[in-house]
């Protein structure tokens, strides 16, 4: 299952190489990247603050360890920390903490576009995606040095997302997110749209039981849309271990 990939691969590797990864905001605005790890899957941790502010145009080159697991990076619209200093403090994507996400529990608020690794899984290679399953908030892609192949989802889905799923919104009334449909789902615990309850294997939860799969998946092919969507070929990536890889993770490419 989706969640659970990283924990599923294991890895072997030595923490004492890294990889080098750069964060581009190539969007005209500004943004807030956020980095997460999830500390119950393994201990090794980028050498870069939790969240930082991205004005347009800007770059931030960081050391990533080469068994870094269970791994995400996303972004954070319209943030204003000052006065609301905690997971609402933005429009979309924001976390408990504020600014820097709480290493233990600032996973970040859906909907939002994610950058998902695993660096030298047990199989000798690293893992990586472009996750719509909490839904979307910036367009993103993932680039890398080992000539391996491109994640992506490089188009807004916002303005014509399904109007079920259509949101947040902000001042102007544009929408900046777009959210999954286990988000909507009205029993979250028991989906066919989230892979939940009597759903929770491949062959309960096919892609038919999500609505509006077909919206994310043709609009963003080389992404990972909903929670068993490795049987699409597109979702997940791989590129060998062995090649030391540095990453480019790029919010508006």
């Amino acid at each position: 299952m989706k969640l659970t990939i990283a924990t599923a691969l294991g890895f072997v590797g030595a923490a004492s190489a890294a990889r080098t990864f750069t964060v581009y905001n190539a969007c005209p605005f500004t943004i807030w990247p956020a980095v997460f790890t999830d500390l119950n899957v393994g201990s090794a941790v980028p050498s870069v603050a939790t969240g930082w502010e991205a004005p347009a145009w800007s770059t931030k080159t960081f050391s990533v360890p080469d068994n870094w697991k269970a791994g995400r990076i996303w972004g954070r619209r319209n943030c204003n920390f000052a006065t609301n200093p905690g997971p609402n403090s933005c429009l979309d994507g924001g976390c408990n903490g504020g600014l820097l996400c709480d290493a233990h529990t600032g996973t970040g608020v859906p909907p939002a576009t994610l950058a998902e690794f695993t660096l030298g899984a047990a199989d000798g290679n690293d893992w990586y995606d472009v996750s719509l399953v909490d839904g979307y908030n910036l367009p993103m892609r993932i680039t890398n040095t080992g000539g391996c192949h491109v994640a992506d989802c490089p188009v807004d889905l916002g303005p014509n997302c399904p109007s079920a799923l259509k949101g947040p919104f902000d001042s102007s009334g544009f929408p900046v997110g777009c959210k999954s449909d286990c988000l909507v789902d009205s029993n979250p615990g028991n989906s066919p749209s989230c892979c939940s309850g009597s759903h929770n294997t491949p062959a309960t939860c096919p892609k038919s039981g999500v609505p509006h799969y077909n919206y994310f998946k043709s609009n963003c092919p080389n992404s990972y849309v909903y929670a068993y969507d490795e049987s699409s070929g597109t979702a997940l990536w791989t590129c060998p271990a062995s090649k030391k890889p540095n990453y480019t993770i790029t919010f508006c490419p």
